[in-house]
C-alpha cells in the first residue's frame, strides 16, 4: 500500500519509520501547505512526489491511502476530502474534537464505502492484545488507573510567552486531546462508555488544559484517568481485580505487561520486534485488503464514543474550541 502523508512533523517521521518496517507498506508522497517544505521533506525521506493540495494528491494516482498528521482542528475536513475521492484514511488521534464532526466522518466512510481508521497505535500492539487475554486471570475488575504524563517540549516556550500550536484552542489542542486520549481510548476499547463522568483540570490562560484527571463510574468498578503536558509521570497503568492486577508500563505504547497476584509477579510481555507504529499500519492494510471500511480493533464506534467522552469532559471544565461551533 502506497501512503501519502499530510503533515511534516516528528510524528510523520515516526510513521515513515513504521511503514518501512511494516509488511506491504511504503510512503511515496507528501503534502504540505508550502512547496519548499514538501520538497525538503521529500528529500529528507526520499519520497517521489510532493503536493501542496490534498485534492491533487488524492487524484494523482500515486497513492493508495493517506496518513493524516495535521492539527486536530482540520482532521474532519481533510478526512472528508480523502473519503470523497475514494482514498482510505489513517487519521492521527484524536479523530476530531466533537461528536457531531465524528459522526460526519464516519457517515462519509459508510456513504463512500472507504476505510477510515483512527491511528491509535496502543490498542493494536501485541502487548495490548496480551492485556486483553490476561483479564480473566484477575477476576472481577474493580479499579482501573490509566495515566500518561509527559512534560511538553513546548511548555517552556509557553511559560516564556511564546504560544505554539500545542497550547492553542483554535488548533483543538491541550492535554486532554493530545495525551488524555491515550488513556481514554483504551478504556472505551476495554470497558465501553462509562455510566457517569467526573473530571478536573488545570486550565491555562489560553483556554486549553495543561493537565487533567477523570473519574469514570461503571457498575462495580471505578476507573481513573490522569494526563499532563506540564508534568512527567513515571508510574505504570494498572487494571486491578479481585484475584490480581495487570501492570502496563506505558499506556500510550505498551512495552511491558506484568501479572501480579498474591503469589507474586509474572512477566507476560510479548516480544514486539517492529516500531510501535508498524502495527497500526499493518492493521490498516489488513482491513483494506479485506474490503472493510473499519478496523475490527480500532472501530468507528470506539472512536465515536471516545470523542463523545472527551467532549463531555471539556464541557465540564469549560474548555471551548472554535470547532465546537461547527
Amino acid at each position: 500500500m502506497r501512503f501519502g502523508v499530510v503533515g511534516t512533523n516528528w510524528i510523520t517521521d515516526t510513521f515513515i519509520e513504521g511503514a518501512g518496517a511494516a509488511d506491504h507498506a511504503s510512503v511515496t508522497a507528501v503534502c504540505s501547505r508550502k512547496k519548499e517544505t514538501a520538497l525538503s521533506y521529500a528529500e529528507k525521506h526520499q519520497l517521489s512526489y510532493t503536493y501542496t493540495s490534498l485534492e491533487e494528491m488524492c487524484e494523482g494516482g500515486e497513492i493508495d491511502a493517506v496518513y493524516l498528521a495535521t492539527p486536530n482542528a482540520v482532521h474532519h475536513e481533510q478526512v472528508l476530502t480523502c473519503l470523497e475521492k475514494g482514498i482510505p484514511v489513517l487519521c492521527e488521534k484524536p479523530l476530531t474534537a466533537t461528536k457531531a464532526l465524528a459522526e460526519k466522518m464516519i457517515e462519509a466512510s459508510k456513504t463512500h464505502q472507504v476505510l477510515l481508521m483512527e491511528a491509535m497505535k496502543s490498542t493494536v500492539m501485541p502487548n495490548f492484545q496480551r492485556v486483553k487475554e490476561l483479564l480473566p486471570e484477575i477476576g472481577t475488575i474493580r479499579q482501573v488507573r490509566f495515566q500518561y504524563g509527559q512534560y511538553s517540549s513546548r511548555y517552556d516556550k509557553f511559560k516564556a510567552g511564546e504560544i505554539l500550536n500545542a497550547f492553542k484552542p483554535d488548533m483543538a489542542n491541550g492535554s486532554l486531546m493530545d495525551l488524555g486520549v491515550y488513556t481514554l481510548y483504551p478504556i472505551i476499547s476495554l470497558f465501553g462508555p462509562p455510566d457517569a463522568v467526573q473530571s478536573d483540570s488545570t486550565v491555562l490562560h489560553t483556554g486549553v488544559d495543561g493537565q487533567g484527571a477523570v473519574l469514570l463510574s461503571y457498575e462495580g468498578m471505578n476507573v481513573t484517568a490522569g494526563y499532563s503536558k506540564i508534568a512527567d509521570s513515571f508510574l505504570p497503568s494498572e487494571i486491578a481485580g479481585e484475584k490480581g492486577a495487570i501492570h502496563i508500563d506505558h499506556i500510550s505504547s505498551p512495552g511491558k505487561v506484568t501479572l501480579l497476584t498474591r503469589d507474586g509477579a509474572v512477566d507476560h510481555t510479548t516480544e514486539q520486534t517492529k516500531p510501535s507504529m508498524s502495527y497500526e499500519i499493518e492493521e490498516f492494510i489488513k482491513t483494506a485488503e479485506a474490503g472493510k471500511i473499519e478496523s475490527d480493533i480500532n472501530t468507528h464506534e470506539i472512536s465515536l464514543k471516545t470523542v463523545e467522552l472527551m467532549e463531555q469532559i471539556r464541557k465540564q471544565q469549560g474548555i471551548i474550541y472554535p470547532l465546537d461551533r461547527e
